[in-house]
This record gives C-alpha cells, structure tokens and sequence, in this order.
C-alpha cells in the first residue's frame, strides 16, 4: 500500500500570512516538517499540496530543493486539493498533516500508520480530542475514502476542511482515534503555529533543542515545558479556531 504524506501548506493565511516560510533555528518552518517527516518510516512519499497562486510560488521552489513532490490546486478548495496530489502520486494511503506543525512528531505518525493498517478502517485521527498538544495532529484514511469525499462533500466548512465529511459521516466510513500514548498527553497545549504568539514560542523551542543534522525529540520539548511553565504563557491567550 503506496503510503503518502501529504501537507498542506500556503502564505496566505489570514492570521498569520507566510507562516510556513518563517524561520526557525535559521531555516523555513516547512523545511522542518519536511525533516520530520523523513524520520517517520512508514511515509513511501511526501508532497506539499499548494495553491496555484503565485504567491505559492516560494513553497514549490522549497519543495523542490528539498527533493519532495509538490501539487499546486485550488486555495480554497482543500479538499479538490488533496484529492488531485493523492491521485498524482497514485497513492493508496493517505496521511494528512498541515503546514504549521513543525513539531509533527514521526513516532506519532508512525503509530498512527500501524494502527491504521492493523484495523479495518477507512479513517484514523489523532489529535487534540485525544489529548495530544495541538501540533502533533495526524490523520490517515484511504484514498477510496478521500475521493468518495471529494465527490459528495459540499459547503465551505466541508471542502476547506479535508477530512469532515469523512469522520461526520460514520455512516460512511468506518472511523476510529487513535490511542495516543499517556507520556505524550498534556491536553491544551499548543504546539502549532497559527498567530504570532505561537510562532514565538515554537522559535524558542527551537533556539533551545535544535541541533542541525537532527530533529528535536517530542520527549525533549514536553520535558522542557513541563520544567518551565512559564513559556506556555507566551501563547496561551490564544484561542484555537473550529468549524
């Protein structure tokens, strides 16, 4: 089974635009989900699913630089997106992480895979309702169920938001969560970059823990939170947004 990270990932964000472009430890924050993700062994291959904008333009070039695949669709539309990279790469699994988890954790998505591929599912999710910090987010799901979406999902909320025809649908698709391991719960953190805030204490994590050549261990920075409290405060106004 061809099993493909997929990222979604663009500079217009409305709150926090160029976001996947911002430096950490001196390099693009995409670039590090890239490494990440090169860690987690079950992924066959990676695509970053842009926009045709030309504003995207910097996002394909840094893709290419890296030696990942890349898809340039529709910036509203997610889901057509996502759909048209998995049948580009005729991928057979889909793993989907966003553009602003520079923390994704491979072991995390590793586990994910596995418990995917030893049940009989057509979507796995894990995430903050499992009480994971936000930005260890993943979800897998088949591309039987990601194109059976893309032709009966309508709406805004349902087309910019990949997967919520899937896991509202149960009646479709067969969905569980995934069990996330008890050493990594810590409920209500936040480990993504959606605002500034956030993006501040993500470049102080990295300023601490990031060695070139290697990849922060998830251990190390719930480790380095839970001794200083005190830097969950730099974002902890921030309010996430739903659906």
């Amino acid at each position: 089974m061809h099993t493909v990270g997929i990222v979604q990932a663009r500079t217009g964000s409305t709150r926090f635009p160029g976001k996947v472009l911002k430096p950490l430890a001196g390099r693009p924050l995409l670039s590090h989900i890239i490494e990440r993700l090169r860690s987690a062994g079950s992924l066959d291959t990676i695509v970053i699913a842009t926009t045709a904008s030309s504003q995207d333009r910097p996002v394909i070039d840094l893709a290419e630089r890296a030696g990942v695949a890349w898809y340039a669709g529709s910036e509203q539309d997610v889901l057509a997106r996502y759909a048209e990279a998995a049948e580009m790469v005729r991928a057979d699994l889909v793993v989907r992480v966003t553009g602003d988890c520079p923390l994704i954790d491979p072991d995390t998505v590793d586990g994910v895979v596995r418990y995917f591929r030893a049940h009989d599912f057509d979507y796995v999710g894990a995430g903050a309702a499992d009480g994971l910090p936000r930005g260890l987010d993943t979800e897998i799901f088949t591309r039987e169920a990601l194109d059976r979406a893309h032709r009966l999902a309508q709406g805004t909320p349902a087309r910019e938001h990949v997967t919520l025809y899937i896991y509202r649908h149960p009646e479709q698709f067969r969905c569980d969560r995934y069990p996330a391991p008890a050493a990594l719960q810590r409920p209500g953190r936040r480990l993504c970059v959606d605002e500034e805030a956030d993006y501040r204490l993500l470049a102080h994590i990295y300023d601490r823990l990031y060695r070139p050549g290697e990849i922060i261990e998830i251990r190390d920075v719930l480790a380095l939170l839970d001794r200083e409290p005190e830097l969950l405060k730099i974002n902890a106004h921030v309010r996430q947004h739903t659906v």
